[in-house]
């Protein structure tokens, strides 16, 4: 087959599964407290006296808990902004009239505090409203105290740690009663179904959507996906497990709780209302016998999609980067264009190189697919000849064509087949190059200041489809039928007008790729003329 033909193969196959894309992810998938003012460069926080939260800043992030029940309802990640050269912080937990999204915790089971059939959960008590971790400490403990009526002492303490987006949750319970008490820890994520306008940056972007929902792991499976779709049907999950997680996903970002608790953990999804939906789960039932005290704790994850710090934390956390259904090509793509960007220090540059190298390896595969291409021109005269001499009887035609390839040991096919091995590949850097949280506000050069971002001025997706006009005159033309030739001249335009909300890093790659094309496709044919 010639590259016209290749190029219309690849067209659709990527058209096909761009609108697949498009069909299947979910669109439905500051600080009201704070006041922040810049000062000589600084930004201090005043916080408005609040007796209902209590407030927490570390070098990571900004948290605001309810004192009702402990829940984590806001939280800001001082490392990330909400946009690009804004001064607000990303705010991945949030709780208003619109949209909230929250990390719920506590004690179920025959006697505990956040069990239903008391009608309302504990409002604990701290020493003070605000907490903070200072330069010169490595750990902070937030303690909160309630007594039940019974007279049991619970003690719900956050544990952070200098420069981790990880939180160990712990309860403290002392037993003074001579009954024995029977508990279960749960661990919940809650979110808003529908997206407000102003967050909803998922219909932003064409075919550019990553999976906003919820994920788990268990001991017989590493990594799975369960959209909201199945929860607002009420096909909810209820799975024992050892270890795991449950966690809620979005691009660039996830929350996720990891029990530590010994036995079995209850992994369960649930439909809170019209537009909410929630994942958590729950431990096995412990027992706190008479005057006697019992810990149990787990670990909550808020922050970015850091691979290397969320596989130490539990074992395929780290699978929530949506890399898709080629994580296995994407993953070890990211590590090597990670150790690229470690030498040259700019992302941009590390897209270059990774694509010049990758096409290199990649090269006996395009040699192959041109030297076929070469043969199935030379043989053309050939075959237009059998097609006009056998047009009646297919039976015949399909025969003499075969004889024709046996007899001058051409494979058809042999220009397709290096195509289809490449796509993979490209599908896997497109996966890694708009779900690493690396990539996020990642400046190039110039013009461009977000790589994960669209190019604001267009420019790099109309030099890609230059590039693609070129390649597509400088091949030779073989295509007779009108509409294969129409549909042929408009691939350039259509995928110009695709890669418009195209990452900025995507259309950079394509563009090297088309420009390695060109060199090597004339190296090619040279060496084949000379022959």
């Amino acid at each position: 087959m010639d590259l016209q033909r290749n190029i219309l193969i690849f067209s659709f196959l990527l058209c096909s599964f761009l609108l697949w894309q498009t069909w299947k992810i979910e669109f439905n998938s500051t600080l009201p407290v704070t006041q922040v003012k810049k000062n000589k460069d600084k930004l201090s926080i005043s916080i408005i006296k609040d007796k209902k939260n209590i407030f927490i800043k570390t070098d990571t992030m900004f948290l605001r808990i309810n004192r009702n029940g402990g829940d984590i309802e806001q939280a800001s990640l001082f490392a990330y902004k909400d946009r690009l050269h804004s001064l607000q912080s990303f705010r991945l937990l949030d709780t208003k009239p619109d949209f909230f999204y929250q990390a719920q915790s506590g004690l179920t089971g025959k006697d505990g505090p956040d069990n239903p059939r008391y009608g309302m959960r504990p409002v604990y008590i701290s020493a003070k409203s605000y907490f903070q971790l200072y330069k010169n400490q490595r750990e902070l403990r937030v303690p909160m105290i309630w007594i039940g009526k019974n007279g049991v002492f619970y003690t719900k303490t956050f544990l952070f740690t200098s420069g981790s987006y990880d939180i160990k949750v712990q309860y403290d319970i002392k037993n003074n009663t001579d009954n024995i008490l029977e508990y279960s820890m749960f661990g919940q994520l809650k979110q808003s179904i529908n997206l407000p306008k102003n967050r909803d940056i998922y219909s932003k972007h064409f075919a550019l959507q990553s999976f906003r929902g919820a994920a788990y792991s268990t001991e017989h499976s590493k990594f799975n996906k369960y959209k909201f779709n199945n929860i607002i049907d009420n096909r909810n999950l209820y799975i024992k497990t050892k270890n795991g997680w449950i966690a809620m996903l979005q691009q660039y970002f996830v929350s996720a709780w990891i029990p530590k608790s010994k036995g079995i953990n209850t992994i369960y999804t649930a439909h809170l209302g019209h537009d909410t939906a929630a994942i958590g789960y729950k431990s096995d039932v412990i027992y706190v016998m008479p005057n006697k005290s019992y810990k149990i704790n787990a670990k909550l994850w808020i922050g970015p999609e850091i691979q290397e710090k969320m596989m130490v934390l539990s074992p395929h956390l780290d699978l929530t980067v949506d890399y898709g259904f080629l994580w296995f090509l994407s993953q070890p793509l990211f590590k090597f264009l990670k150790l690229l960007y470690n030498f040259v220090g700019n992302w941009g540059v590390a897209i270059i190189l990774i694509t010049l190298i990758m096409r290199g390896i990649l090269y006996p595969l395009t040699k192959v697919q041109y030297t076929s291409m070469a043969k199935m021109r030379a043989l053309q005269p050939k075959i237009d000849d059998i097609k006009n001499k056998f047009s009646k009887d297919k039976n015949i035609l399909s025969q003499e064509m075969i004889k024709l390839y046996k007899r001058e040991k051409v494979n058809p096919f042999g220009g397709c087949l290096p195509l289809l091995i490449q796509m993979p590949i490209f599908l896997a850097l497109y996966y890694m190059l708009m779900g690493s949280i690396e990539l996020r506000h990642a400046p190039f050069c110039l013009w461009i200041h977000d790589l994960s971002n669209q190019d604001p001025y267009y420019i790099l997706p109309i030099i890609m489809g230059l590039t693609m006009f070129y390649i597509q005159k400088i091949s030779p033309n073989t295509v007779s039928d009108p509409v294969q030739q129409k549909i042929l001249n408009f691939v350039p335009i259509l995928f110009s007008i695709f890669f418009l909300w195209f990452p900025s890093g995507l259309v950079l790659y394509y563009i090297v790729s088309n420009v390695i094309t060109i060199l090597q496709q004339k190296i090619i044919y040279y060496r084949l003329e000379k022959k």
